[in-house]
């Protein structure tokens, strides 16, 4: 017995480990790894009798990294495979199987199905009092669901979720929360807030959140006329598109770039995790305390040139300015 006891402890755990390093190359944008991981954490756990946390926590994160790689079918499968969405564990599970699974109606365009789902998720967190939007994201979710029949509703739970993104304090989950708002803003207004969005996620290591708001301003300066911007926004977000593994964005951002009139360019640098000596540079001169324009002068670059060495150091490293001085201590230095 002891023996048995002592097994399904290990191989839950195991599960938990391969997911949990999935679900950190998930939210650093490294798709394909994310996924890989993740199939095995609940190839793991679907042997294990009695893991039912490590299951479910397996398939969601499966779930939204197969979203975002754009297979939308093949979400559904997993999901019908494992009535993922008809039932809930009773433990507390991450992410949140509801959540998830209205991630999943949105993608199918089942706007109606998604915002009932989300609504009671909603009334059950805020009578909880869980409002951290890096846990659950449940308004961003939302305000997609009702923004094509109730953009009022909508454009409010945007604004909302963004004073609770910032109230958290995480880059990442403030640049997705400006995202959120100005797809439902949409029109000129919405540029501004596309520009937050990008500049927030430039700030954090979420490759694959800043390339889908890369695309999406480029597509609003495109729609407004703004082409030269346009094309520079969509160049990037394509790059990071590919580099995540997220194809259908990456087809998406070449969509636009021919709807602008323009081809899409060899991508301008490989894919690794590798800093060069400039990002280097660069990340030790904010870590140490160097306001940005002050480090671009001292490297001869301008500020936006600087803000863009920071966000690939970001991405390579996986952390964000509160964690770059300690992430450097370890990180390999370029070979000369």
């Amino acid at each position: 017995m002891e023996f048995l006891l002592w097994a399904v402890w290990r191989g839950s755990h195991l599960a938990l480990g391969h997911t949990l390093f999935g679900y950190i190359r998930y939210r650093r944008g490294c798709l394909a790894d994310a996924e890989e991981l993740a199939r095995e954490g609940l190839h793991i756990a679907d042997k294990v009798e009695g893991a039912v946390p490590a299951q479910w926590f397996a398939i969601g994160i499966l779930i939204q990294t197969l979203l975002a790689r754009g297979r939308t079918d093949d979400a559904r499968r997993l999901a019908d495979t494992y009535h993922y969405g008809e039932m809930v564990p009773n433990a507390v599970v991450y992410p949140d199987p509801r959540t998830v699974y209205a991630e999943l109606l949105l993608a199918e365009g089942r706007h109606q199905e998604a915002a009932s789902l989300l609504s009671r998720v909603g009334d059950r967190l805020e009578s909880r009092a869980w409002r951290n939007p890096a846990w659950c994201p449940w308004q961003q979710n939302l305000a997609f669901a009702l923004a094509p029949t109730h953009p009022e509703r909508a454009a409010s739970h945007a604004r909302d979720a963004v004073k609770r993104a910032r109230d958290f304090g995480v880059a990442s989950a403030v640049g997705q929360a400006f995202h959120t708002e100005a797809e439902v803003t949409g029109g000129p207004e919405g540029l501004d807030l596309h520009a937050a969005a990008v500049e927030y996620l430039e700030r954090s290591p979420a490759a694959y959140e800043l390339a889908r708001a890369l695309v999406s301003h480029g597509a609003a300066l495109r729609r407004n006329g703004r082409l030269q911007e346009a094309a520079d926004q969509l160049y990037r977000g394509l790059e990071g598109a590919v580099h995540s593994g997220a194809e259908a964005l990456a087809t998406q951002a070449r969509e636009e770039l021919t709807a602008a009139g323009l081809r899409p360019l060899p991508l301008r640098y490989a894919q690794t995790d590798t800093l060069t000596a400039h990002e280097r540079k660069a990340a030790e001169m904010v870590a140490q305390g160097h306001p940005v324009a002050v480090a671009a002068k001292n490297l001869r670059i301008t500020e936006q040139g600087m803000k863009r060495l920071l966000s690939s150091a970001y991405r390579k490293i996986g952390t964000d300015a509160t964690g770059l001085a300690r992430a450097l201590k370890t990180f390999p230095r370029p070979l000369p």
